[in-house]
């Protein structure tokens, strides 16, 4: 699939996607917000793709924020359909059964940290600025902004950074728990493909179900919760990865992975 806005490189296990609109800070436009939502479609039904990382052009934003353009064009219906709709393909990323690492230069506002709360993990470089600038234009983060914030960082430091639309740093992103770890920016991608890799060593079975375990788990009471890993514990017994595990932790040697 050609795409437009985006350019995907696929070096199995490890798929990048970047989002390519430096010109005006890889804003998310309806246009791209469609080509992420194909592109990781692609990538989920890929079985020699096991990790992502995502990040933007350029060199001066991960993502600097919506369209505001065509943002400022919209009637309260069109508000509505839009939200839901980078929602939609967010919760997708969120989801996808495949970690997904945001790697953050540059700006990461509005939609662009939403996007980057939307990934399973966040790398930054030093030079990452990161906030939710929404009430600065008249509206709330739209894309999950007000909700996963404050499940990252907690409910007041989540609500001061919502309310002021004050901006951050990296060393502050990470002392809140907003970021995962800082790097210079020249070693950010290398970074983020060794923990790619990193990763993709273990089962994919296993993987998946670990994000499963604690995206579902996180909202449950914590008995209910519990008997969800339990059931996941055991239909990981019944796999040729356990299998393969265990048998290549008992003979000493590297396990060979087949997804099964």
């Amino acid at each position: 699939m050609e795409f437009t806005n985006l350019r995907i490189e696929k070096r199995a296990p490890v798929a990048q996607v970047t989002i390519d609109r430096p010109k005006v800070l890889n804003a998310l436009s309806a246009d791209t917000i469609a080509e992420l939502s194909d592109a990781f479609d692609q990538l989920a039904a890929d079985p020699a793709i096991r990790v992502i990382l995502l990040a933007g052009a350029g060199g001066r934003a991960f993502v600097a924020g919506a369209d505001i353009r065509e943002l400022a064009a919209l009637s309260a219906e069109e508000g509505r359909a839009f939200a839901l709709r980078g929602q939609e393909v967010f919760r997708r990323i969120e989801t996808l059964g495949k970690p997904v690492i945001a790697c953050i230069q540059g700006f990461a506002l509005g939609g662009g940290c939403e996007l980057a709360m939307a990934c399973t993990l966040r790398l930054a470089a030093a030079d990452a600025r990161l906030g939710q600038p929404e009430v600065k234009l008249g509206i709330v983060a739209g894309y999950g902004g007000s909700q996963r914030l404050p499940r990252l960082v907690g409910r007041g430091r989540g609500l001061k950074l919502l309310l002021t639309g004050g901006i951050i740093g990296a060393e502050e992103a990470l002392r809140i728990g907003l970021v995962d770890e800082v790097l210079p920016a020249a070693e950010l991608m290398a970074r983020a493909e060794a923990l790619a890799l990193e990763i993709a060593a273990n089962a994919p079975l296993a993987v998946a179900e670990t994000l499963r375990a604690v995206d579902e788990g996180l909202d449950l009471p914590l008995d209910l919760a519990l008997l969800r890993e339990a059931v996941r514990f055991g239909h990981l017994c019944a796999t040729a990865d356990k299998h393969e595990g265990t048998a290549a932790f008992l003979e000493k040697r590297p396990p060979i992975w087949k997804g099964e």
